[in-house]
């Protein structure tokens, strides 16, 4: 089965094509490196919780709108070693994100696919 690297975070809405540009150009790296796909939503439905939301786990501000992303490789292995390549691309060290949102509100994390129809 697949492995997926996920993740939510909170972009001012006013950054979405500059955000998009860079994801796309991200993309070309991930794949460059073995990602078998790279998904990146920009919210368009996400309501606000009472206990728990995308919105309140990213400390959505009013100005920001969610993505909600993942990137999917063959396997544990290679996306592990895919991501020591990655890190030292041009594009990582010039830090993109930096100017589209704050990565300290990011949640990520890898997971082991148990169901793919």
């Amino acid at each position: 089965m697949n492995y997926v690297d996920g993740y939510v975070i909170a972009v001012p809405s006013a950054n979405q094509e500059a955000y998009r540009l860079m994801a796309a150009d991200m993309a070309i790296v991930f794949k460059k490196h073995g990602a078998l796909s790279v998904v990146e939503n920009w919210g368009d439905d996400v309501p606000e919780g009472k206990l728990t939301s995308f919105t309140m786990a990213v400390k959505r501000e009013e100005s920001e709108s969610v993505v909600f992303s993942w990137i999917t490789w063959p396997s544990k292995a290679l996306r592990d070693e895919a991501w020591k390549l990655i890190m030292d691309e041009p594009i990582m060290k010039d830090n993109p994100t930096a100017k589209l949102f704050d990565g300290k509100r990011m949640i990520f994390g890898g997971f082991r696919t148990i169901v793919q129809v």
